[in-house]
């Protein structure tokens, strides 16, 4: 069986872009939920001077993570902030003094077994940094390593416009290096495989020369087939086996992690820095001169497209990501997060969704779904109200990559409403489970 998938431009007009430092901005504002899981809670009054890497916000739950200070500087106030997709979390505003003091707490961590790198991966604050936010340390702290067979790492970045991890490979290499020596010790992993699409020469040679000089790790190189990072697509490219319906690749053997997450925890360990600031690719047919900049976390985006010289034409959409999976942002005002990889501002031609048509039934959107659902029938059921056919039609498999809609003829909004049925299945399934149902 092969997994389906669509081919998109690849746009990567930034991959030989050397990342550039944002001159730093007056204030950040650093959400307390940047992560997948319970948001972390604030641990700093108004008032109160911070240093970079400084903990502002502790963990508050097993899957949570906890947040550092980016910058040195005063708390102006403790505030409330929306995020991409209407969810409220408290925020930290921090008024920067331009000094960036080092917090005297920031020193490499003392790892030397397992459960102290676990503990090491948690005290940095490092999340998925592919997109997804899930706590690295959870990922990692796998209770019978005798399970993983194999670590794949995510160098895919299949994308539009993005290219923040292909500067983290080529740019940091060596600590992609120490994190492969961190899980071969620390995991016990014997087989450790780099996925990356064959249209990164540059990385593939690069990580192809670092693989050559260890035991047990080969770099894979894959068709540039769009969505190619997808967890479930990747395991299946490289490893040649299926996760199971609501499985996780530990069930196949597999962990898979982003190729710039395992830098970072490579970094952490020998510095001691939390994850305080981001490698962004900020691009997209309205950006005046894209560029990969380096920022602290919580800079506006507004200041890395000023970084950029601007717009050239007004932008009708920016978004967190890509233009394939990205999250449109509520404003200018919003901030670099732990998990922002690229923020792309897009002009009025690429931006206006397109008028939809009535379903002709062509079947291209299950043709190219790399899961091969039926967004068709989903569309049905959810209209239908059929809770139980959404279910039989695994409607909550769907990853939202958008190759359904990027194929449809008709323009229809698929994506849109596969989301919303997915919302309702949940919603059916946790009162199912309450007895409700």
């Amino acid at each position: 069986m092969k997994l389906s998938g669509i081919r998109v431009p690849h746009r990567k007009n930034t991959s030989d872009s050397v990342p550039q430092r944002l001159p730093l901005p007056e204030t950040v504002t650093i959400p307390m939920s940047m992560h997948i899981g319970k948001p972390a809670v604030p641990t700093v009054k108004v008032g109160e001077r911070v240093t970079v890497g400084q903990l502002i916000g502790a963990s508050d739950g097993f899957i949570s993570a906890p947040v550092h200070s980016s910058v040195s500087g005063k708390v102006k106030k403790l505030d409330e902030l929306t995020v991409s997709g209407g969810m409220k979390t408290a925020a930290v505003v921090i008024e920067t003094d331009g000094e960036q003091e080092i917090c005297e707490s920031v020193k490499p961590p003392a790892v030397t077994d397992f459960d102290s790198f676990i503990k090491a991966v948690k005290e940095s604050g490092i999340v998925g940094l592919g997109g997804a936010g899930f706590p690295t340390f959870v990922k990692l702290g796998v209770k019978d390593l005798s399970a993983i067979e194999a670590v794949v790492i995510n160098a895919a970045e299949c994308e539009p416009y993005i290219t923040s991890d292909t500067r983290t490979m080529l740019d940091k290499a060596d600590y992609i290096s120490k994190g492969i020596d961190l899980l071969q010790k620390h995991l016990k992993v014997k087989h450790i495989i780099i996925g990356i699409e064959n249209n990164k020469k540059a990385c593939i040679d690069k990580m192809t020369e670092l693989a050559n000089g260890k035991s047990g790790v080969e770099v894979k190189v894959l068709p540039s087939i769009y969505p190619q990072g997808g967890e479930k697509v990747l395991v299946y490219n490289t490893m040649g086996r299926m996760i199971p319906k609501g499985g996780l690749p530990l069930d196949v053997g597999a962990i898979v992690i982003n190729c710039t997450t395992l830098a970072s925890i490579a970094e952490y360990i020998e510095t001691g820095m939390p994850l305080v600031e981001k490698c962004i690719t900020v691009d997209g047919s309205a950006v005046r001169e894209p560029k990969n900049v380096i920022a602290p976390i919580g800079t506006p985006i507004e200041k890395l497209f000023e970084f950029c010289s601007g717009f050239k034409t007004e932008p009708k959409k920016v978004l967190y990501g890509g233009p394939m999976m990205g999250i449109a942002v509520p404003s200018l005002d919003a901030p670099v997060l732990k998990m922002t990889n690229a923020v792309i501002a897009l002009d009025e031609k690429e931006a206006r969704p397109p008028k939809a048509t009535a379903c002709i039934n062509c079947g291209e959107c299950v043709n190219h779904c790399p899961l091969r659902l039926d967004p068709r029938a989903i569309a049905k059921a959810y209209k239908l109200d059929l809770c139980d056919e959404l279910k039989k039609l695994c409607a909550d498999l769907c990853m939202e990559c958008g190759c359904c809609a990027y194929v449809c003829p008709a323009k229809r909004h698929i994506v849109q409403t596969n989301k919303l049925a997915k919302a309702k299945l949940n919603k059916y399934l946790r009162e199912q489970k309450e007895g409700k149902k």
